[in-house]
């Protein structure tokens, strides 16, 4: 997407993130997860509310819409005040939410516009009604400079199978490219036996694999909206796309790696979003 600044707004010291997204009453995905990332990477977090989830580590128990109205207010009282440079966009539940969301980035018309497409939460409970996702191909996707779906994801955007091995990953790349995003961000995540865990950053011309190594946890939850804030925020900082989604896999790497510091909850706990400070000041003398 291309920039428009309200022309009374000044420039900001700090780049300026908007996550559009649910509300994780546990904490560790959604909004919460997407202000973490986008704080610890060095942007400012702003937030818009499109669902209230009750949910923990062990599942999603109730999904309530925030009504559209509402939806739309938080969009207009965020934008007409803030230099946002760069939007996430997670959870939209259903297709009048998706509507209301890709109206109002036309009329705004942020920098940067990263879509996670929420589809399945770590713990298998469906997040988008089914007749949401043609909705959400038309009006939103073609919106955006990237997104950043999982293989089920992939799977439900392209109705190809899911991948189970690379090669399979690897098929899809054509049908992902025709969605009309700028640019994919294919994550392998979901393939356990891989040794490493290989994601595929696909361009309109080109594919580049990126690769990190696999770490052996479940505390998995909120790595696809980490993931996709810690984009946005490297976005809003000037960096390349290329430069950005490899710093946001190279920190959401290490978030996992610290996952099982943090002993939340007992099913899929969360990453570990501030790894880099967990430490800091824990061996010094008191003053």
């Amino acid at each position: 997407m291309t920039a428009s600044i309200p022309s009374h707004l000044s420039s900001s010291h700090i780049p300026i993130v908007l996550t559009i997204a649910g509300s994780d009453s546990g904490g560790g995905a959604g909004i919460q997860a997407d202000i973490k990332a986008i704080s610890a990477t060095g942007s400012f977090a702003c937030s818009v509310i499109t669902a209230i989830t009750s949910q923990n580590t062990q599942g999603v128990n109730a999904i309530f819409p925030i009504p559209l109205d509402h939806v739309e207010s938080q969009l207009d009282a965020v934008f007409s005040d803030l230099n946002v440079v760069a939007v996430k966009v997670g959870m939209l539940a259903d297709a009048s939410i998706i509507r209301v969301v890709a109206n109002k980035l036309r009329q705004y018309t942020p920098k940067y516009l990263v879509i996670d497409p929420v589809m399945v939460a770590t713990s298998g409970d469906l997040l988008l009604e089914q007749s949401a996702i043609s909705t959400l191909k038309q009006e939103l996707i073609p919106l955006a400079n990237i997104i950043t779906p999982n293989l089920p994801e992939g799977a439900a955007l392209t109705g190809l199978p899911v991948p189970k091995t690379e090669a399979e990953m690897n098929a899809m790349i054509s049908s992902l490219q025709a969605l009309d995003a700028q640019a994919v961000l294919l994550k392998g995540g979901h393939l356990q036996d891989s040794e490493n865990s290989n994601d595929l950053l696909i361009m309109p011309d080109s594919c580049e694999l990126i690769t990190a190594p696999r770490f052996p946890t479940n505390n998995t939850h909120g790595t696809g909206c980490t993931l996709s804030s810690a984009i946005a925020s490297y976005l809003a900082q000037g960096h390349s796309m290329q430069s950005a989604v490899h710093l946001a896999k190279a920190y959401i790497t290490q978030a996992i790696a610290h996952a099982d510091e943090l002993n939340v909850g007992h099913g899929h706990g969360p990453v570990h979003h501030f790894f880099a400070n967990a430490h800091v000041g824990k061996n010094n003398d008191e003053c």
